[in-house]
């Protein structure tokens, strides 16, 4: 896999979305066709599933490098929780946009300063995915947004979807 994303503990929500893209711009591909035949195998015993194991692979080292600069970017989980790519929290998404071959699916994460638990803003995490079979049609993207609570995230996500 290429290199990690660089994050400094200054950096504006803005900045940490451009840094992770640009990770996961030169990450995604290299991983996906080194995993595409292991994870073809895995859609058909366990669907979508195989999407999880795929970001299982590809978001770690974003939000390992957050955390070295200073960040949190995951909530306290409750027991019924599923959790993928390390800090992606199930519920804290929504896929109700794209067809069955080209679906969307958003995830946030509120991004803390650990220092002081302050938010910097929330990190939206789009994968594009099908329901036929496994493939990820383009690079994951990461969108940032200022706000931090639940209501103004789902208008922030709102947004996106419809100016795309």
């Amino acid at each position: 896999m290429t290199g990690n994303p660089v994050f400094r503990a200054d950096m504006t929500i803005e900045e940490i979305g451009e840094a992770g893209n640009r990770y996961i711009e030169s990450a995604w591909k290299p991983l996906y066709d080194s995993m595409h035949d292991q994870l073809t195998a895995a859609f058909h015993e366990i669907e979508d599933a195989a999407y999880g194991l795929y970001l299982d692979r590809l978001m770690p080292a974003l939000f390992d490098g957050l955390e070295n600069a200073g960040f949190e970017a995951m909530e306290p989980t409750r027991e019924n929780d599923f959790v993928i790519g390390q800090c992606l929290l199930f519920r804290n998404s929504v896929e109700k946009w794209g067809t069955e071959d080209n679906r969307s699916r958003i995830f946030w994460n509120v991004i803390r300063r650990k220092t002081n638990q302050q938010p910097v803003g929330t990190l939206l995490t789009e994968l594009l995915h099908s329901h036929l079979k496994f493939e990820i049609p383009a690079a994951p993207v990461l969108y940032s947004l200022q706000e931090w609570e639940r209501e103004p995230i789902a208008q922030g996500i709102r947004q996106i979807k419809e100016s795309q």
